[in-house]
Parts: C-alpha cells; sequence; structure tokens
C-alpha cells in the first residue's frame, strides 16, 4: 500500500530525490565510493557544496547582492544562539509566535537584552500578533515564519530600517517573498529541503563583524563564509540530498511554480475542515493559517479511534498533531503531491458520513 507522509519532520521528500540519493549511497558520480564516505575535500564533494549553496541563493533571488549561503550543523536550535552572537551587541527586538520563537528568545537573553514585542503564547500560540512596533534602536528584529506545531504563519513581515532576521525552517522555499527584505535566514533542512543534519543559513555580509565580544570560531559567520562552509567536516550526505532536493525544485519551474501547489493543496484541505462538522481548526484567525501545517481538532472526542482506523486503512501517516495542541496536524510541505491531500479530504468526508 502507498502510504502518505503528513509527517512534520524529518519529513516527505521527492520520490526523484530519493532514487538519486540511494544510487549515491552505493556509487557517488561512478567513483566506485559511496557519497558516505568520500572526502568532503575531494573535488566531488566541493562541488555538491558549491551547487548547494549557489541554488539556495538562486531560489531565493539573492545571488550578487551581497549574501552568502552557509550549510551549517546543529539545525535551527543553534541558530536561535548564533544569531545573537554574532548580532546582538546591546538589544534585539523579537515576536513571539510558538514554541520555537521562544527558544530563540530564551538563547537570547543570555547574551543581551530582549524586547518581546508581541506574543500569543497566553492564548497556546493559535494567532499571530497584529500591530506591534519594533524600535529603532535594537540591533535585529528576529520572527519565525511558520509555526510548525501550532499551524501559523506570517502572511507579512513588517517594515523596519533595523537588520531582519527569520527562522524560515519550515516554509522556505515554498512561497515567494522578497527576500531582499531579509538580514539573515535560517532554516533546518528536514521540512522542505532535505533530511536532518544540516542547517541553511543565508546572511548579508555587510551586518557582520559590528558586535564587541569575541565570538567562537564555531560560532562565527565569518570564519563559516571565509571557509565555504568547510571550517569542520559537513554533513555530506544531508548537503548533497539538500542539493538534489534544490534542484528538483528548480526543474519544476521554482518557487512560483510550487507556491501555486502549495496555495492548492491548503486550499482544499482547510475548505473540508471548517466544512465538515466533525472538525475545527485550531487557528482562531483564518488569516493566520499555516499553508505548510494544518491543524485541526475533533470536536467529538469518542469517535477519535474511528477516525483514526480509516486514516490508517487509507495509508496516512504522521497527522497526530503535536502534544501542545493535540487533535490532528497535516504537513504539506513541497514535496508533498496534491493526490495525498486529496485522500485525506476524502477519509474526512468519509467518517462524516459513516460517524
Amino acid at each position: 500500500m502507498k502510504k502518505h507522509n503528513f509527517s512534520a519532520g524529518p519529513c516527505i521528500l521527492p520520490q526523484p530525490v530519493f532514487q538519486k540519493a540511494s544510487e549515491a549511497v552505493l556509487n557517488f558520480n561512478d567513483l566506485g565510493l559511496s557519497i558516505l564516505e568520500i572526502s568532503h575535500r575531494s573535488k566531488d564533494f566541493v562541488e555538491v557544496m558549491e551547487t548547494a549553496r549557489n541554488l539556495a541563493l538562486e531560489h531565493l533571488g539573492l545571488q550578487e547582492k551581497g549574501y552568502k549561503a552557509l550549510f551549517l550543523h546543529g539545525g535551527a536550535s543553534l541558530q536561535f544562539l548564533m544569531t545573537a552572537y554574532n548580532l546582538l551587541e546591546n538589544k534585539a527586538a523579537y515576536l513571539n509566535t510558538g514554541t520555537w520563537s521562544d527558544k530563540a528568545i530564551k538563547e537570547a537573553k543570555v547574551l543581551g537584552e530582549v524586547v518581546e514585542v508581541a506574543s500569543s503564547k497566553n492564548e497556546n500560540f493559535n494567532f499571530i500578533p497584529k500591530n506591534y512596533s519594533i524600535l529603532s534602536d535594537v540591533d535585529y528584529f528576529h520572527c519565525t515564519s511558520n509555526n510548525t506545531i501550532f499551524g501559523t504563519q506570517l502572511q507579512s513581515f513588517p517594515e523596519t530600517n533595523v537588520p531582519l532576521v527569520c527562522d524560515m525552517s519550515s516554509d522556505i522555499f515554498s512561497r515567494q517573498l522578497d527576500f531582499s527584505k531579509f538580514s539573515l535566514i535560517y532554516a533546518g533542512a528536514q521540512k522542505n529541503m532535505g533530511p536532518s543534519g544540516t542547517t541553511l543559513v543565508v546572511i548579508k555580509e555587510e551586518i557582520l563583524g559590528k558586535v564587541s565580544r569575541a565570538i567562537p570560531s564555531m560560532l562565527n559567520y565569518k570564519m563559516h563564509i571565509e571557509k565555504d562552509s568547510m571550517f569542520n567536516t559537513p554533513a555530506v550526505f544531508p548537503v548533497y540530498v539538500s542539493m538534489l532536493t534544490l534542484q528538483w525544485l528548480k526543474d519544476l519551474g521554482g518557487i512560483s511554480a510550487i507556491e501555486k501547489v502549495n496555495n492548492q493543496k491548503a486550499k482544499i484541505l482547510y475548505q473540508e475542515i471548517d466544512r465538515n462538522p466533525l472538525f475545527e481548526g485550531f487557528v482562531v484567525n483564518k488569516e493566520d493559517r499555516s499553508k505548510m501545517n494544518a491543524t485541526f481538532n475533533i470536536k467529538k472526542p469518542e469517535l477519535k479511534d474511528f477516525f483514526d482506523s480509516l486514516v490508517k486503512e487509507a495509508g496516512i501517516s504522521g497527522i497526530n498533531g503535536h502534544r501542545s495542541v493535540g487533535g490532528y496536524r497535516a504537513s504539506m510541505y513541497n514535496a508533498m503531491p496534491l493526490e495525498s491531500v486529496q485522500l485525506l479530504v476524502e477519509v474526512m468526508k468519509d467518517f462524516e458520513k459513516r460517524a
């Protein structure tokens, strides 16, 4: 039976990427060696790293605009600290919209003053705060574009004269934005780009070198830029799979093409959540709904086991909600085919008829 993987991450990847990656595990570039064992200093892997970095900038429209792309270790969680280490001299502003922004604030407070400009924490992060102001004397403003756990997403970003930093771990490359508005973007690979184990950082070089503290080498963006993401051994396989995924996206037509599919997937699922009397969405304001992670609950908890059995019979996997929210979460990243979302909607309709 075909499986339909709605997991929030690590998550679904394109089938052509799985095929090429599996072949490379046995024999990479006809070298008679596995991608898992070649030297990261070899010509073949250096080309992989350069291609991955260039594709990232190309998709974001940031080539030759003063940006560098890096593939680093430590996930987005390490970027919570690295961002502050490299940019926070006195005071930074943060928008708190979920678990991961909450953790980012905690790490930044280790190194300086943090101003929380707005928060939806008191309502369990079920909406995106609006109408907040950003002080002009902060070193940067940090936000999280998509909140995987709670199913909310920023649909617009504030106009500000301070550097704009964004954690785009769960919606990078999924929609068109003016990425030149951002001074630093970071994203764990395991949602829209590759397997877990590497993190993309895209940074405008001109914002670096302005803090007075000594920065340890492994936490210093300038060091990683100087060494072309090779300061230490990179995560070779995750970078390779990320390169394949970015090439797959380019072959599809890039972000503009995949955004149309993502909009269609989100539309049909949310229409069913709103139409079906047995379900209700978690996010209170529809305009805040994520197109990557749809969160919803069953109105009659006693029917949960029956719905779960229908889901299992259909080969649907990974839609259990996070423990912070409960219910269900359907993650619809770039590689999720429209057919899988249509199947989930059919199961929800069948559930309504048979419950």
